[in-house]
């Protein structure tokens, strides 16, 4: 990956954070958004183009986790980013 594709990458994963937050904030404080949310308002395009974003909406969910910002569930129940597998839902921490 070349510096300017880094960026990029970056670049839509801030967005994708920042997106993530702003949906979880435009809804009750314990509902979740799932990460297709964040990629379906990010992406720019009309088509189903918004699925490439999937992963890197994984990622900034994970990110947000670090920070302490949000929770990833599964089931309606917090879990571990790194041993979520399959289909997650992102909420703020409670």
């Amino acid at each position: 990956m070349t510096q300017s594709e880094r960026q990029r990458a970056e670049h839509t994963e801030r967005r994708l954070e920042e997106t993530i937050l702003e949906l979880l904030d435009r809804r009750a404080p314990d509902a979740t958004i799932c990460p297709s949310d964040a990629a379906r308002a990010v992406y720019e395009g009309d088509d189903d183009g918004w699925r490439a974003l999937m992963e890197p909406a994984r990622r900034a969910a994970r990110n947000l986790v670090e920070a302490g910002e949000a929770e990833i569930t599964q089931g309606g129940e917090p879990v571990d980013p790194a041993e979520a597998r399959g289909p997650i839902r992102i909420r703020r921490v409670r």
